[in-house]
């Protein structure tokens, strides 16, 4: 780090981990700064996904360390983080808007701030409608942005996206592009 320079938001530093005989991640490390977009790029099996489970503390790394906002992650900075991971984690059974607006309170929102926030998003990513459909029968990419708004509803201040695009169209990839574009301007650190 250099003087003058803010510390990492995300500090990983020489991570492996192993499942059984298959070496998942080998010495890893990188480090990423608030307002900075990181993508980590490989074929399907290179450790994207574990490293980013690590980084969370899902996963425990067999060495290596790793700091989140310049600690190991604890409780309190989970709720800093916005994590959106490649396969779904919305709730099929239930509608849109009640779906959102719980998952907000879990990272420590009222529900009436995410009531608020939660129309503004529903909005920007033609969800508004299909508010009280439920997941379930929404497509695909209507899925995946509900999934978006998820991660960001909070204002995280680490914002985390495994496969981001999947499932969308030209023109929704290209909004979420945007939002991440947006989101490391604010100053907030996409992983």
């Amino acid at each position: 780090m250099t003087m003058g320079q803010p510390a990492p938001t995300v500090k990983v530093d020489r991570v492996s981990k192993a499942f059984g005989q298959v070496q998942a991640v080998a010495d890893v490390s990188f480090e990423v700064y608030p307002g900075e977009i990181f993508g980590l790029l490989g074929p399907n099996g290179a450790g994207k996904t574990t490293t980013i489970r690590m980084m969370l503390d899902i996963f425990k790394s067999d060495q290596g360390q790793i700091e989140v906002f310049g600690r190991p992650l604890d409780d309190a900075a989970k709720n800093l983080i916005g994590y959106m991971p490649e396969e779904r984690g919305l709730y099929r059974d239930l509608k849109l808007e009640p779906t959102l607006i719980y998952l907000a309170t879990l990272k420590g929102m009222s529900e009436a701030a995410a009531r608020v926030r939660l129309a503004d998003w529903l909005r920007r990513l033609d969800l508004f409608e299909a508010r009280r459909q439920k997941v379930q029968s929404l497509s695909k990419g209507m899925q995946q942005k509900a999934q978006l708004i998820a991660t960001l509803i909070h204002e995280p201040d680490l914002i985390v996206v495994d496969e981001p695009f999947s499932g969308l169209d030209p023109v929704n990839t290209r909004l979420v592009k945007t939002i991440i574009q947006e989101q490391a301007q604010a100053g907030r650190t996409v992983i």
